[in-house]
Order: structure tokens, then C-alpha cells, then sequence
């Protein structure tokens, strides 16, 4: 037990970092217990908007880590609080599954599809996408209406290899409009981030961000002032990494090397 770790919280990837797909990576649920009882509060993030945090829970559940859907930060969730803070009396037209319509009736963002109707426009995965569809937001889409995409993913992890993610919409929208996203609500934003630490009640000095992308995890807690620490169980390769102006304060095997962390031996 390391009671005389400096860390009082934990960001945690899901998808690259605890498992692939729906397999899970060796040594993540023993990696969770060693946080745990190290006293680490530990929030699990994923810029995954295409599943509730329930489903996360139950999924952690089944490779033997408790979590409370507190605990689990998801795309949706953030953007959902985003568009309830920053849109409040606005109608969202909105791209993505049913989880993220469902985060945003809790946070009560109206959802409209009509495009006349249409004041912000909201970008996610959607696996069942249509030519419909990108007429609607096409037809939704003015100079002047903000588009806010719940992550800038263009690939996530699968179990028999890569998958497209949110960047496959995103892409295709910014191509027949000419707009990119005005707001990214997911990681490597400072929103996602300010989220799941208030989240925890801890400060981003204290806290350890872990995660499988150069890109949006080690992005996002480089931006806030965690320690970051990539894990090569994911999308990021050491060609990547040798690449990447963005540098990790540690990089690890896997998850299952975090007491090597807590231990302060791999800090830079």
C-alpha cells in the first residue's frame, strides 16, 4: 500500500488503456486496486459519446472493477453539461446514438430535427448514419450556427483492430459545409478535463492522467498541469511517440506498471 504517494486522483482512458475493445488488458483491474489502495480517487474517462456511463459500470463490472456511474466520465456526459451551461435555451440538431440523446434529456438541452428550428448543431459517432441525415445538417448549417463536436476522434480501439470514430462525421460534415467544429467538448479539451476534476475534488497538480493517445489524453492533461502517463496498450506506437511533439511524463508498458508511478521511479 502506498500511503506515501503524492497523488490524490487519477484520470483514467478506458478504451486502449484498461482493455481493447471487449477484451480487457492484463494487469488493468489489479492497476485499479493498487490506485485504490494507495488512497488515488480514480474517474474513468472515454471520449466514447455512443455508451451511457451505466453501460461503462457494467463493463468495468465484468473485468472485476467497481465503479459507480459517477465514476465514469463519457463524451455525451460533458457535452451534455457543456450545451446546458453555454446553450441553455437552444435547440441542438443533433449526430450521434442514443446514449448521448439520453445524456442530453437529463441535462434537459432541447433536441430538435428540424433544421429551420435548428440554433446548435452536435457532432458524435453515429453508426447508423444516412444520406438523410447530412441533408438535415446540411440544410442546418448556417455561418452563424456553432458546432460543437463531443470528441475530434478519428479512430478508436476495437477487439480485431481499429474502428472510425467520431471523425468520420466530423470529416464528412466539415466537407460539405466548410466548417470545423467551434467547440470540441471531449478530451483534449480544458472542458472534459475541468469536468472530471471537479469531479474528483482534486487539483490537477495532485492528479495522474493515464491514457493510450498522444493526442487527447496526454494533450489533455499536459493542458491542465496533471502527470501524464501513456500506455503502449493502444493506438500510440513508439513511432508515434518518436514523432509527437507532445511528450508524456512517463510511458509504460501497460496500466499494469502504475505502482512503478506512485513509486515516483519513472517520473521525469
Amino acid at each position: 500500500m502506498h500511503t506515501n504517494t503524492r497523488f490524490e486522483g487519477a484520470l483514467v482512458d478506458m478504451d486502449g488503456t484498461l482493455y481493447r475493445g471487449d477484451r480487457p488488458i492484463p494487469g488493468a483491474r489489479e492497476a485499479i486496486t493498487t490506485l485504490r489502495e494507495a488512497g488515488v480517487a480514480v474517474q474513468f474517462l472515454t471520449n466514447n459519446a455512443t455508451n451511457s456511463p451505466e453501460k461503462y459500470v457494467e463493463k468495468l463490472a465484468g473485468m472485476g472493477i467497481d465503479a459507480t456511474a459517477d465514476d465514469v466520465v463519457t463524451a455525451g456526459v460533458v457535452t451534455a453539461d457543456y450545451l446546458a451551461r453555454e446553450h441553455r435555451d437552444d435547440r441542438a440538431f443533433v449526430v450521434g446514438e442514443a446514449a448521448l440523446f439520453e445524456a442530453l434529456a437529463d441535462a434537459g438541452v432541447a433536441v430538435t430535427e428540424d433544421p429551420a428550428e435548428t440554433d446548435v448543431i452536435v457532432l458524435s459517432l453515429d453508426t447508423g448514419l444516412n444520406y438523410d441525415c447530412f441533408t438535415r445538417v446540411l440544410r442546418a448549417t448556417s455561418p452563424e450556427t456553432p458546432i460543437v463536436a463531443t470528441n475530434p476522434d478519428r479512430t478508436k480501439p476495437g477487439t480485431d483492430g481499429i474502428l472510425p470514430s467520431a471523425g468520420l462525421v466530423i470529416g464528412a460534415v466539415e466537407g460539405m459545409t466548410g466548417r470545423a467544429p467551434d467547440t470540441v467538448a471531449g478530451k483534449p479539451s480544458e472542458i472534459a478535463a475541468r469536468f472530471a476534476l471537479d469531479r474528483l475534488g482534486v487539483d490537477a497538480a495532485s492528479c495522474l492522467l493515464v491514457g493510450d493517445r498522444l493526442d487527447t489524453d496526454i494533450e489533455m492533461g499536459a493542458a491542465v498541469g496533471t502527470t501524464t502517463v501513456l500506455v503502449r496498450t493502444g493506438v500510440t506506437d513508439d513511432a508515434a511517440l518518436e514523432r509527437s511533439a507532445i511528450e508524456p511524463d512517463v510511458v509504460l508498458d501497460s496500466i499494469a506498471e502504475i505502482e512503478r508511478v506512485l513509486d515516483g521511479a519513472d517520473e521525469r
